[in-house]
């Protein structure tokens, strides 16, 4: 029992020392861009928030349901794995933050009738500091996984630097 504590706890610490360590610097007006995101500015640690907010679909390691890729009955498609073995890695900060924030339905388009998801939108329910700290923890459940020659995260912060975080929750 004592060690699953201290391992949460371990986690909990790697992902906030990884959020301190990855702010970039102040701008030239003294502000912090959007991805510049303190540890100490959310009451909640992004594993928490995922505990809370995101495990109940996305299971508790982040597995996903199973036959993701394929819709249900109702057409909507289940919740996929956020854990590296889905797609998540191949969206930017930007986007991420937007389908936690504002819903799946933000990527559906009525030229595609076959998308149909399922995620609700947090935005109301998550400030833009816990967005941004359950999306850096997802980020976390990836490891060190590899494809085409770069970490996850690694290519991951590439097609970040074209869609960042947005500043202060925009």
């Amino acid at each position: 029992m004592q060690t699953g504590r201290y391992v949460s706890i371990f986690v909990a610490l790697i992902v906030a020392l990884a959020t301190f360590s990855c702010s970039s610097a102040a701008d030239k007006n003294g502000s912090q861009s959007g991805d510049a995101v303190s540890p100490v500015s959310t009451s909640r640690t992004g594993q928490e928030i995922f505990a809370a907010t995101c495990a109940a679909c996305h299971g508790a390691d982040g597995r996903g349901q199973p036959n993701w890729h394929i819709p249900k009955e109702d057409g909507i498609l289940p919740a996929p794995p956020l854990n590296g073995d889905g797609h998540t890695w191949h969206h930017a900060d930007g986007l991420l933050y937007r389908i936690v924030s504002g819903g799946g339905k933000i990527l559906e388009d009525p030229t595609v009738p076959s998308f149909k998801s399922g995620m609700p939108a947090f935005g109301e329910q998550l400030s833009h500091e816990e967005l941004i700290a359950v999306i850096t923890y997802v980020k976390s459940l990836w490891g060190d996984q590899v494809k085409r020659g770069l970490t996850l995260r690694e290519s991951q912060a590439l097609v970040s630097e074209s869609d960042p975080f947005p500043p202060g929750g925009n």
